[in-house]
């Protein structure tokens, strides 16, 4: 009888045997399945060449741009003795013109073809940028040359930015715009961790002058990428709505939806969007950072900025006004929060959660507008979305800049934090008493009908 129940428990150890090495097997080809699934997934709009081109071109582009934005900032801390001022006036200076002019902008991505007119807008930024790159190779440049290139480069990006953006549905087509918009911001926030870290490195070992000018040849790769696309297998929106910028304003005026989700871009962009002055102003003056280190900040902002981007990857539908909201509070918590940071360490992980958060509003938001939006409008509507993300800047550079001389860099992340948890409070409150106005006179307006007729 012992000898049986050995054997019978061998017998039962092997039956337990086999089924574990099936179900680790299983488990494993499962998990790879779903794996190359989602990887697939969220990178399907690259089985797309034109877009694999564009986004192959953008990311040389944007990396360069990014590395130009590092030596640039720490050629203003260099240049002047009021640094929160000069930064502030050359990101004014850079921003005004996409605030006057990104709706002209927008008009003409609606108008033209966006294939040349994005190469032409290339052209010029790459030709704006290496004649600084000159300018500071040979020791000549001065701040007011730094104001007059934001000048440049803004107004390029007023025609530029809402061209690229509209540019990408005709690129992937309607199916899969959120995931190609998605991959958009994932690959600019590729650039702006290998920009800034490469950006910091060449500082200390060369200075800011060769950033200027591989910042100028970054631009050819845009250009090279634009004109081995296929013609043929792009998707032009055909012509029918008008043509003014008065049309597309008064297309947004008719769509409460879309009118909410601009207010909230708005009242986010004004307050909280102005990483470009206080993060170079927290690493150098707060934390006191070398030249190796200072693109540092910027860099873990942008990692984050990147797992939120790859994160909206997945979506396939349009975002509701709830998640645009629930995001844009997030966002003001992790950056005041951000503000508050005792150290280089954790002020790093805390704006890498920041920049993660930015993305994902800034993504639901721009699909919020993009799939909600007639095509014929799309150019107009985007410039519109350009301009209130970015052309509000000048004004929140103002501010901010002035927190961050009264106070000091800290106080340009947290008051920019709380101001927008206030603001996107207070949007959420007074478009949801609108819509029970609405609702209070549809129903007054039904009952009067329904009532019958005492006369």
């Amino acid at each position: 009888m012992p000898g049986a129940r050995r054997g019978g428990a061998a017998r039962d150890a092997g039956l337990l045997t086999v089924p574990r090495d099936v179900l680790g097997t299983a488990f494993h080809t499962a998990f790879r399945s779903a794996f190359h699934t989602a990887f697939r997934s969220a990178f399907r709009s690259l089985s797309v060449r034109n877009f694999r081109l564009f986004a192959a071109g953008q990311v040389l582009s944007v990396s360069g741009t990014w590395m130009m934005v590092v030596g640039q900032d720490w050629l203003v801390l260099t240049l002047t003795d009021s640094p929160g001022t000069a930064l502030a006036a050359v990101t004014a200076a850079q921003f005004t013109p996409m605030l006057l002019l990104t709706l002209y902008g927008g008009r003409l991505a609606d108008r033209h073809a966006k294939r040349p007119l994005l190469a032409w807008c290339n052209a010029a930024s790459g030709a704006g940028a290496l004649g600084l790159g000159v300018l500071v190779a040979l020791d000549a440049a001065r701040l007011w040359h730094l104001l007059l290139f934001g000048c440049w480069l803004g107004t390029v990006n007023a025609v530029e930015v809402p061209t690229r953006m509209a540019f990408v549905g005709e690129l992937v087509g309607p199916e899969l715009l959120p995931n190609a918009s998605a991959l958009s911001a994932a690959y600019f926030n590729v650039a702006r961790v290998v920009g800034p870290a490469a950006a910091g490195l060449l500082i200390a070992v060369a200075g800011v002058g060769p950033l200027m000018l591989l910042n100028a040849v970054s631009h050819v790769a845009v250009v090279v990428a634009l004109r081995r696309m296929d013609p043929a297998a792009l998707r032009p929106v055909a012509p029918g709505a008008p043509g003014r910028i008065a049309d597309g304003l008064r297309y947004v005026r008719g769509r409460p939806d879309l009118v909410v989700t601009l207010t909230l871009v708005a009242f986010v962009a004004l307050f909280g969007m102005n990483f470009p002055l206080t993060l170079p102003l927290l690493a150098k003056t707060v934390f006191h950072a070398s030249a190796g280190t200072f693109g540092l900040l910027t860099t873990a902002f942008a990692l984050g900025s990147l797992a939120g981007a790859l994160a909206t990857t997945a979506r396939r539908t349009r975002p509701s006004a709830r998640l645009v909201a629930g995001t844009a509070v997030v966002f003001g918590v992790l950056e005041a929060a951000s503000g508050r940071a005792p150290g280089y360490g954790s002020a790093a992980v805390l704006l890498a959660a920041t920049g993660c958060a930015a993305i994902v509003f800034s993504q639901a938001a721009n699909h919020r507008v993009q799939l909600g939006s007639d095509p014929r409008y799309r150019g107009r509507v985007l410039a519109l979305y350009t301009l209130i993300l970015q052309g509000s800047t000048p004004v929140g550079a103002v501010l901010v800049g002035w927190l961050t001389t009264r106070f000091d860099a800290r106080a340009g992340l947290y008051a920019g934090g709380l101001l927008s948890l206030v603001s996107v409070l207070a949007v959420v409150l007074a478009d949801r008493l609108r819509r029970r106005r609405r609702t209070a006179r549809t129903e007054r307006e039904r009952a009067r009908r329904a009532a019958p007729d005492l006369r």
